[in-house]
């Protein structure tokens, strides 16, 4: 008793510390510090990236803390869980186009049910999430501690606990379905997914072939204790401020991480796919899939052409993203990326992608680099027993133009798409 109690008070003790600092206006000075403190990251990259990179760091930060402030203030209530999509044109960690997120945030691994019914895209896929995070986060400043912070709150580092596939689901012959999310088992016959102790977050993909003609599922999610809404906090505000600003910082990290760090360091091994359970799990991913990422660079005078055979598998998608892990502006055009969906192969199966400035004319699938010059790019391969290595060439794109085929040499081609772990 005497232990419940003194649990009861420490958590009565951080409320109340909390409380304080968000009405001194301490919590909110010491986000704002953590956002300057992320600003700066872009001198860890240096020289790497052109002005233009640079121009999409800061606009990148603000898409992060747009994110942030959905998924960790305005769907973080713990009395209105709610299923939310991630911002317009934000693309977190090579984010395909052709699926949307939805997140809910918890507040704690209490138990919940998702209603909803089926739709009609091929597959979605949900995942229960976890990220390092102590109970006080609202009574404690971060910004002091930098990146050091980071190891022990870190909203961006998102592990996968638990995940429940659209073709393991039990859905009613009306489309309908209901999903338990717990701790312990709901019995027989029931959709369920184990929560962890720590479990702080689910995350849904949602996989398109055909936006135009298909139906996406409608789900909702709610508390089964089924709690009445209580209006915000002090304490609450305060946790919930701690926890946007980290995640900007977090993702700041993540992408130089990626690209110089130790997590990738893609910036020494550009121009090849690796692919890497390690690294597509450390973000949130399922293992249902296999991705393969690098860095790729060339200059704006030339191209960089890829060649692999799709393995089966339910979806496969070709991207590529600035130094951010951003998909390029283009894709709103529909280009930018390729896909099983939509993309143009040769006699023999191959698929040919021409990273360029302009379409060279050589057929096979033109991505327009829109003024980049180095970014991260992605090959994603969803439910396949199997793998595709790449033929890569890069070489001025006059040569490509000029010479044609005849320019890809297979002598002169680099081929990736190896297992690193």
């Amino acid at each position: 008793m005497a232990d419940a109690l003194d649990g009861s008070n420490d958590k009565r003790d951080m409320e109340a510390r909390a409380a304080e600092r968000l009405l001194s206006g301490q919590s909110w000075e010491d986000f704002c510090d953590v956002l300057k403190v992320a600003g700066g990251m872009i001198d860890r990259f240096g020289d790497d990236p052109s002005d233009l990179d640079r121009a999409e760091w800061y606009r990148f930060l603000t898409r992060v803390a747009r994110s942030s402030f959905e998924r960790l203030i305005e769907n973080a209530e713990p009395t209105r869980p709610r299923l939310r999509d991630m911002v317009w044109r934000q693309s977190i960690n090579v984010q395909t186009v052709d699926q949307d997120h939805l997140m809910c945030q918890f507040d704690e691994a209490r138990d919940y049910r998702i209603i909803g019914t089926r739709g009609t895209i091929p597959y979605f896929v949900l995942a229960i999430l976890t990220a390092p995070a102590p109970e006080d986060v609202g009574a404690r400043d971060w910004a002091q501690l930098g990146l050091n912070g980071l190891k022990e709150f870190d909203p961006s580092n998102l592990k996968t606990t638990g995940f429940l596939g659209s073709q393991q689901l039990h859905v009613e012959d009306d489309g309908t379905f209901e999903i338990i999310l717990s701790q312990n088992d709901p019995g027989e016959g029931k959709n369920w997914l184990k929560l962890q102790p720590d479990s702080n977050c689910i995350l849904i993909r949602l996989v398109w072939s055909d936006r135009d003609r298909e139906i996406a599922p409608d789900m909702r999610i709610e508390r089964m204790d089924e709690a009445a809404p209580e209006p915000l906090t002090p304490a609450l505000m305060a946790n919930n401020l701690a926890w946007a600003g980290q995640a900007v910082l977090g993702y700041a990290e993540l992408v130089r991480n990626w690209w110089n760090g130790t997590q990738g360091n893609f910036a020494a091994k550009l121009n090849r796919l690796d692919y890497s359970r390690a690294q597509y799990l450390s973000n949130g991913g399922v293992p249902d899939r296999h991705v393969a990422f690098g860095g790729w660079e060339k200059k704006l005078e030339e191209a960089l052409v890829l060649e692999f055979v799709p393995p089966e598998c339910e979806y496969w998608n070709f991207q590529i993203c600035n130094m951010w892990q951003e998909n390029l502006d283009t894709f709103e055009d529909g280009n930018g990326w390729v896909n099983n969906y939509r993309f143009v192969a040769e006699p023999d199966g191959r698929v040919r992608i021409i990273i360029a400035e302009h379409d060279p004319g050589l057929g096979g699938n033109w991505v327009n680099s829109f003024g980049h010059e180095r970014g991260i790019w992605g090959l994603r391969l969803v439910q396949t027993e199997s793998t595709a290595e790449v033929n890569l060439w890069r070489l001025p794109l006059a040569r490509l133009e000029a010479e044609g085929e005849a320019a890809l040499s297979p002598d002169a081609a680099i081929l990736t798409g190896q297992f690193v772990d």
